[in-house]
């Protein structure tokens, strides 16, 4: 585990982070959406992993420490087969016209969420491909009050997203239930942090500690240069998940007009459900039910 120290490394620094625009870290598991069979898609994170010989080496090489010369993959053999359907995740590096793996051995990168999915079927819920609209937790134009509404996928096409809710990392917040799963799309760096803590370590721990806006998984400062830099609780030693986050001191309303849409929503899905409830109003995220 890596936990933080006093000082500000390197990349941060050259990155200016000092500068960059703290976000919220929103714990679920990262999607993208990009073009598949000439439409915008919803895209599952899937790393290719080494297969059991390699990973082997990859370890004797990580222990050896005294064998300080460049680990080498060798991609055709190594790595343990992924779909056709799968690219590889854009800052990756290339070696030769082949992906490289990152520091874990592992090479990030996208599958395609199709429609019936059954092992993506949470992706597939918070889309609709006949209407291609997402469904997106976002801020809503009143400071202080969530939204969740469609939105194109054309609006997030290239975009990373959060999705969040029932079956995603043990549902840190209370979304939905067993018996009515729910799950949303979050835009990366959609919640910016108001009144973020200086990039002191006392400072950042008496935040997260402290006020109800560090009740978050953690920081993710968006620099001008396209540099991403997390922080997360467990590297403070703090815990996570929280009885109460603070995704879920806000309010949320309901905004979806469904005049905009000619296509009929199927019965059971998350659209049919949100379409009913435009315009509602509820405390807290994890208040929404669809059975009233």
């Amino acid at each position: 585990d890596i936990l933080a120290t006093e000082t500000i490394n390197g990349k941060a620094l050259e990155a200016d982070i000092y500068n960059a625009i703290p976000t919220e870290k929103v714990d679920g598991t990262c999607c993208y959406v990009t073009t598949y069979k000439g439409q915008p898609y919803l895209w599952a994170r899937l790393d290719q992993k080494p297969n059991k010989q390699a990973e082997k080496r990859f370890k004797r090489y990580l222990y050896s420490l005294e064998d300080c010369k460049e680990f080498v993959w060798n991609v055709k053999e190594d790595f343990k087969p992924v779909p056709d359907t799968w690219i590889p995740a854009k800052d990756i590096e290339f070696s030769n016209g082949n992906p490289l793996p990152d520091e874990n051995g592992h090479m990030p990168g996208w599958v395609p969420v199709e429609k019936n999915s059954k092992q993506y079927c949470w992706h597939s819920s918070v889309v609709n491909y006949e209407a291609e609209i997402a469904l997106v937790l976002k801020h809503h134009a009143d400071p202080g009050l969530l939204e969740i509404s469609p939105v194109p996928l054309s609006e997030i096409l290239e975009q990373t997203l959060e999705l969040i809710g029932t079956n995603i990392n043990a549902n840190p917040y209370g979304l939905g239930s067993k018996k009515q799963p729910l799950h949303l799309l979050v835009p990366h760096g959609a919640f910016e942090i108001k009144n973020p803590p200086t990039l002191k370590q006392n400072d950042i721990l008496s935040w997260f500690e402290g006020c109800s806006e560090g009740k978050v998984e953690g920081i993710v400062w968006h620099c001008h240069n396209g540099c991403l830099i997390k922080l997360h609780r467990h590297h403070l030693g703090l815990r996570w998940p929280l009885p109460d986050t603070y995704l879920n001191s806000q309010p949320v309303v309901i905004s979806f007009n469904r005049t905009k849409y000619d296509c009929d929503f199927e019965p059971r899905s998350l659209f049919h459900y949100f379409s009913n409830l435009d315009g509602q109003r509820f405390d807290r995220l994890k208040d929404i039910k669809f059975d009233a």
